[in-house]
């Protein structure tokens, strides 16, 4: 079987052409495992996340998929993780919870545009070989950007772990006034409430 073979100045548009020639049965036999495995945990996780970012549930299984298949073919290395994360989906709900209410079309909308918009520059920053930018961040500000992340995760929780019917959305200062609102009505007695998307 004859190879396709691609010129050098354009192998930039087609990076899965170095590998995927190489790809035989026992390679595909152990990607379909690492696939399998993969997938039971990563598509729970993606709907979790949707749930975090304030998305239909359903987002998250695309989100799951869709990035993980772009990213395959499309990479600087056959072996990578690509998919939604914690710190992806607090940034998307800490910037549009302000603007439209969580799960509604409009929250929908605003989010598909974000980020396409995010995608596309990415993608510019990629095709200017821009990715050695990342090596001057400093350490301190993953672990302040991972710390807030994290706090603002568990503020969004609040009102599920107390059973109050509150706003969660906006920035932290504005989830902990209004839980400082609500606080009164925590009884300890009653049965916590339905969970719902934030």
């Amino acid at each position: 079987m004859k190879q396709f073979h691609i010129p050098p100045r354009w192998a930039w548009l087609a990076p899965f052409m170095s590998w995927l020639p190489g790809v035989g049965r026992s390679e595909l036999k152990a990607d379909f495992m690492a696939a399998l495995t993969g997938a039971v945990v990563v598509l729970p996780q993606g709907v979790a996340f949707a749930t975090i970012a304030g998305m239909p549930p359903e987002y998250g299984l695309y989100a799951g998929m869709v990035p993980a298949i772009v990213a395959a073919l499309f990479g600087s290395s056959r072996h990578l993780v690509s998919g939604p994360t914690t710190a992806a989906s607090v940034v998307l709900f800490s910037a549009l919870s302000v603007i439209a209410a969580p799960g509604t079309p409009d929250y929908v909308a605003l989010a598909l545009t974000l980020t396409c918009m995010v995608g596309l520059m990415e993608l510019a920053l990629g095709l200017a070989r821009m990715g050695a930018l990342v090596n001057f961040i400093s350490h301190s500000v993953v672990v302040g950007f991972t710390a807030g992340a994290a706090l603002l995760i568990a503020a969004k929780q609040l009102k599920h772990f107390f059973g109050l019917t509150m706003d969660s959305g906006g920035h932290l200062h504005d989830i902990l006034i209004q839980f400082g609102r609500h606080a009164a009505e925590i009884n300890p007695a009653r049965p916590p409430l339905p969970s719902r998307p934030c």
